[in-house]
């Protein structure tokens, strides 16, 4: 075994480290869709981790804030489709900046565990378990924090066509996130250990490899279908399209028509289907009432609506009869997008782009499902597929199905929306529920319970989707033990830091 010393030495000289984690900000941002090369994951993290080791702090940072900056301008350069290089690069600087800060404890670890507990299994084991709790932590803190936070990243997230994506359903997507860091840390401790030339070294890495890849889907149980139709109406939903008078009502309603007739339990249209707010709008309101009354099925709609003198993005179940009593508000509106956090700071800055956005929502409280016939549906709109409180909440509630409607046509052209559809996905997977996943431009799909697509409609196509969607009950255990698991990892990896530092000081 090297001496203490020895391993406290930087494995590669800065300038390699800070390459190594370019090269890595490179392979993870094709780990995930459009690319979606899922295997990328396990080596870039495995170069992130080798920059890392033997680094202060200062050079712990240098080396998380170019990986951070160059991964998160990659991933999400797709926000700077209409808006710009302003929004982007905030955005990919601000996560840069807090992963960076967050990737420090790693390298603590990295410092602290070896001289704490020397042994070779505190290095094969307890160190790299350490090195993905932390990791965990830090996927924990850029998703919560600030303004709500932006779980974009998630490193379990680029799994979702991978064989590893039924292991959420167990563990959660945090708990994949570890298990993948763990998987990784460790291969770089057997090769640095020389444990390699004992094949008892193997044995953990072979036991977690066969988790990840022969880890069944958790059983929920089928309890029925409903029929289902999605509608996609590619109508002039962005930000910037020029619009007439209830042009996005009439796209929806046309792409619609094809389904009269038809047998249908559910009419689903996607997030910003409504030009206008139908409980102000009597000529809108009439309109959602004739298409329920023609389709034979309450419509699920969506549109920004006003309740109080505050703004909400709203989602309503319209029935024939011109009501709706059942509503779901957004539960993280996104800052920036549609609301602006210390609006009169950030209006000194960037006054233009500030500036239009003129209204802001409101965040909602009410629970994410609607009643359907005695059948709960669950809900989430656009990004809020991400948060796993709005995911949690509706399966707490019941549901047996989950319908996601959201509008990507801000980010026409670009691989938001796939990204977007994977997370849909792996919710699926994790959650043991068929999902309706329907945008307003693409692309929608109805997704099994295992994440099997059922049917799609591709981006800017207009059209209809209708199946008859499994229901299900029974929660998985990643549902149920998901929330435990992040927090047991969170406190767990830094109380084991703090007491390896005191050992390492004691020693």
């Amino acid at each position: 075994m090297p001496d203490s010393r020895a391993r406290q030495r930087p494995l590669l000289p800065l300038w390699a480290a800070v390459l190594g984690a370019a090269l890595a900000a490179l392979l993870m941002d094709l780990s995930y869709p459009d690319a979606g090369i899922w295997v990328f994951a396990f080596p870039a993290t495995a170069l992130l981790l080798l920059s890392l080791i033997g680094r202060r702090a200062g050079g712990a940072l240098l080396v998380g804030a170019v990986y951070g900056v160059l991964f998160f301008g990659l991933l999400v350069s797709w926000t700077s489709r209409y808006l710009g290089p302003v929004p982007w690069a905030a955005l990919s600087v601000l996560e840069g900046v807090l992963t960076a800060v967050a990737l420090i404890p790693i390298t603590l670890a990295y410092r602290w565990i070896p001289r704490a507990v020397p042994g070779r299994w505190g290095r094969l084991l307890l160190l790299p378990a350490v090195v993905a709790a932390l990791w965990v932590g830090r996927e924990l803190l850029v998703g919560s924090w600030p303004y709500g936070g932006f779980p974009w990243a998630r490193l379990g997230m680029s799994q979702a066509q991978s064989p590893l994506a039924p292991v959420v359903s167990w563990v959660g997507i945090s708990g994949l996130s570890f298990l993948m860091v763990f998987l990784a840390a460790l291969a770089i401790e057997i090769v640095r250990a020389r444990a390699w030339r004992r094949p008892v070294a193997f044995v953990a890495p072979a036991l977690v490899l066969v988790v990840l890849l022969l880890t069944p889907l958790f059983p929920t149980t089928a309890t029925g279908t409903m029929r289902i139709a999605a509608v996609q109406g590619n109508g002039p939903t962005g930000y910037f399209d020029q619009r007439e008078p209830y042009s996005v009502v009439q796209a929806q309603t046309e792409a619609t028509a094809p389904l009269v007739g038809e047998d249908i339990d559910l009419l689903v249209w996607p997030e910003g289907s409504l030009d206008y707010d139908p409980f102000q709008s009597e000529p809108l309101a009439r309109r959602l009432t004739l298409i329920a009354s023609r389709i034979g099925a309450p419509l699920l709609a969506n549109a920004a609506t006003e309740r109080d003198g505050r703004f909400y993005n709203t989602s309503m179940l319209w029935t024939a009869q011109g009501t709706a009593e059942q509503i779901h508000d957004k539960r993280h509106p996104v800052p920036f997008g549609e609301y602006v956090p210390d609006r009169a700071f950030f209006n000194a800055l960037a006054p233009d782009l500030i500036g239009l956005l003129q209204r802001d929502y409101t965040p909602g409280t009410n629970t994410p499902v609607v009643d359907v016939d005695d059948v709960i549906v669950g809900l989430a709109i656009c990004f809020d597929v991400i948060y796993d409180d709005v995911i949690r909440a509706g399966i707490d509630s019941g549901a047996e199905v989950l319908v996601f409607q959201t509008n990507n046509a801000d980010f026409r052209g670009t691989e938001e929306n796939v990204q977007q559809l994977a997370f849909a996905r792996m919710r699926a997977i994790e959650t043991g529920r068929s999902v309706v996943n329907v945008s307003t431009v693409g692309t929608s799909q109805i997704i099994r319970s295992d994440g099997v697509t059922v049917s799609s409609l591709d981006a800017d196509e207009a059209g209809a989707l209708l199946e008859d969607v499994e229901l299900r009950t029974g929660l998985t255990a990643g549902v149920v033990l998901g929330s435990w698991i992040q927090q047991v990892l969170l406190w767990g990896g830094l109380c084991a830091l703090l007491i390896g530092w005191w050992r390492a000081r004691r020693r």
